[in-house]
């Protein structure tokens, strides 16, 4: 099972960490495993180049753990608002997709958000 926990402070999200395989399918045939590593890499790369802001990401296929922060999205450290609503909002998406995912793939992930 994967589990995806959020980041969020002030009711900005700001990033998430995700922790072990989803079992769905086989190693290198998992369209579960797939689709998140594409909805995460899409994250990563929109802050990164379309909002030219930091995200700190680290890929630990080892220990099957991705974390992904970007504090641009906290006010207390990007003074751009519409930046700030932007990234929160890339991860507020990411969040009810994923929710919405649980619904199917109950058995395979699960998601959960923490106030900082």
């Amino acid at each position: 099972m994967t589990h995806i926990k959020f980041f969020r402070r002030n009711g900005f999200y700001y990033g998430f960490e995700e922790t072990g395989h989803t079992g769905y399918g086989e190693s290198g045939d998992d369209v579960l495993c797939a689709a998140l590593s594409a909805m995460t890499m899409l994250i990563i790369n929109t802050i990164e180049i379309s909002y030219a802001s930091d995200v700190d990401y680290q890929i630990d296929d080892g220990a099957t753990r991705i974390s992904v922060k970007a504090l641009a999205a906290l006010p207390e450290y990007s003074e751009d608002e519409k930046t700030q609503y932007a990234i929160s909002g890339l991860f507020q998406g990411y969040f009810f997709q994923l929710n919405d995912l649980t619904e199917e793939y109950y058995d395979f992930l699960e998601v959960e958000e923490v106030e900082e």
